[in-house]
């Protein structure tokens, strides 16, 4: 695939039928979408393997100024609502929540889906794209789930093997559901990793189709006692294993103890700050 610059994947969506009106750059060279009165951003924060015992020191000493070491798996992008209705880019876990329109909110996903993308591969970040898929969003495009953003991404050179289609825990929990998502969002050339809503869900896994990540909440891993138990049986399914929302040191301390390999939360970043 072809490297892009941020300024020059812009400049071609200038010409793109569905993105033309949307994307533009901001005064500091990134791209931001715009949609009605709803304004996005992009940020993004690492995954980190922290089997690397230079980074795992480092971490401890100061998470906020670890130096890279070429041992992020990747990052995963957050959607910073950059407009006066959502002032507070840490709370949102779900920008979108408030939208009510299902065609709204198909346009704003696939907005902010190929922002997230050239913001990451016009910067030439290394790793992978991990980009969250809206609950909402999986029962309004209604079959050939990724098709629509794998022909975006292609027509830019841009290449899906290295975007991480992100699942919610809803959807994880419904077996035959999970399977469609997976084979579909895969058969267009993307990873695939699944939210576990809960710790026994990983269980009926081998009979799945094949994740090629799992994502469990830390705080919930740590508070259910199921680190241990989780990391190996990942280890035997030969799945990547990633702990999220890890937000201070104590917790990180103690995941380290079980032998987990991957990392992610606002711990490893600094505070999110809206651009406007």
């Amino acid at each position: 695939m072809i490297a892009h610059t941020i300024t020059d994947l812009a400049a071609r969506a200038a010409h793109h039928p569905f993105l033309q009106d949307h994307l533009t750059l901001d005064a500091n060279g990134h791209v931001i979408a715009q949609f009605a009165e709803i304004k996005l951003g992009s940020a993004y924060e690492p995954i980190f393997d922290i089997s690397v015992n230079a980074l795992a020191q480092s971490l401890s000493a100061a998470p906020h100024s670890a130096e890279r070491f070429g041992d992020e798996l990747g990052f995963q992008a957050q959607t910073l609502r950059q407009d006066h209705t959502q002032k507070e880019p840490r709370d949102a876990r779900d920008p979108f929540g408030p939208i009510a329109s299902e065609t709204e909110l198909v346009t704003l996903d696939r907005l902010s889906r190929a922002m997230h993308a050239f913001n990451f591969f016009g910067a030439q970040r290394h790793g992978l794209l991990f980009l969250r898929v809206h609950e909402r969003l999986l029962k309004s495009v209604k079959y050939d789930h990724g098709r629509h953003f794998s022909t975006v991404l292609l027509s830019f050179g841009l290449n899906p093997a290295r975007i991480v289609i992100e699942l919610p825990s809803a959807a994880v929990a419904h077996r035959t559901f999970l399977e469609y998502l997976t084979k579909s969002y895969q058969r267009h050339g993307f990873r695939v990793a699944g939210n576990l809503p809960n710790a026994g869900q990983i269980m009926s896994m081998p009979d799945m189709a094949r994740l090629d990540f799992i994502m469990m909440d830390a705080s919930s891993a740590l508070r259910d006692a199921v680190v241990k138990p989780l990391a190996g049986y990942a280890k035997r399914l030969r799945i990547p294993l990633i702990f999220t929302g890890i937000s201070n040191e104590a917790q990180f301390e103690l995941l380290r103890q079980f032998d987990v390999q991957f990392v992610q939360g606002p711990l490893f970043s600094p505070p999110l700050e809206v651009r406007r």
